[in-house]
């Protein structure tokens, strides 16, 4: 079993380096997908309420037999669920789904800013977080002027923003910011969401020199930058290679190589795009 590092967070909780993505599974194939990976030493599961799957994800942590302490789920607040009262009830619903006494880390999924809601939904979280209900609270796809927002009205700062992150779009000075504030940078779609980043001559090359899977070295990139990925697979070797990225270290010009694949965002842009 793989041994992850934890990560520690601005609240005094922790964060598993890597993550399991369970986006566009359903119940069935969640369940036995947590399973699973939890023997292979995958601790934090993230699911949404958004993903549909919250029943399964707690079905598969319970039978995972794990103590709940060494286990960390989290889930997000989607966007048709904004504003404080609705969020306070839509986190009794994932907390209903998923079957947990509380969550370890609950995020704003869309910063939705035509809404304008995501403070007051942030003052839900808040709340939570003091009721024991979360551990940890974070956003997702949130820019450096909506995070200091939050801060400004609240006093509060998130320990996570989740955000797109891999080789072709590196997002330096969202992750400097986020630093700078004191909150960890997670990334989902860090594996290129198919889009051939995987063949890529720079990562090719380092798998080749480093003996591992050009996606072990693209997680490995985001973990040295000082990022923590939330990769997701259906498939069991590919998942254990997506844990085993702590027993190598890309070179400084194995780094600097794979940064040239920058070439943009592949999902959507939070900015313009909304999703409910």
């Amino acid at each position: 079993m793989i041994n992850v590092p934890r990560i520690p967070l601005n609240d005094g909780n922790w964060l598993s380096a890597v993550g399991f993505g369970t986006w566009m599974m359903n119940d069935e194939q969640v369940r036995s997908a947590v399973v699973e990976s939890a023997q292979l030493g995958y601790r934090l599961f993230d699911t949404a309420a958004r993903y549909h799957n919250e029943t399964g994800v707690g079905q598969g942590i319970v039978s995972s037999g794990l103590p709940r302490e060494d286990i960390q789920v989290t889930s997000k607040v989607r966007g048709g669920d904004q504003g404080y009262e609705e969020t306070l009830r839509a986190f009794e619903a994932t907390r209903r789904n998923l079957g947990l006494e509380y969550v370890d880390c609950y995020l704003i999924h869309w910063p939705l800013p035509r809404l304008d809601l995501y403070v007051e939904t942030w003052k839900a979280l808040i709340h939570l977080r003091e009721t024991g209900a979360v551990r940890s609270i974070g956003v997702s796809n949130f820019s450096t002027e909506q995070i200091d927002r939050l801060i400004s009205e609240t006093g509060v700062a998130p320990a996570v923003n989740q955000i797109e992150l891999h080789p072709m779009f590196g997002q330096p000075q969202l992750r400097a910011d986020n630093a700078e504030r004191g909150v960890v940078t997670q990334s989902w779609g860090p594996l290129g969401r198919g889009e051939g980043m995987l063949e890529a001559e720079p990562l090719a090359a380092a798998a080749a020199a480093q003996g591992v899977a050009p996606a072990q070295v693209a997680l490995r990139w985001i973990y040295q930058l000082g990022a923590y990925p939330i990769p997701k697979s259906g498939d069991q070797v590919r998942r254990q290679q997506n844990l085993d990225i702590f027993d190598f270290e890309l070179t400084e010009t194995e780094m600097a190589a794979i940064a040239t694949l920058e070439s943009g965002r592949l999902g959507k842009d939070p900015a313009v795009d909304e999703e409910f």
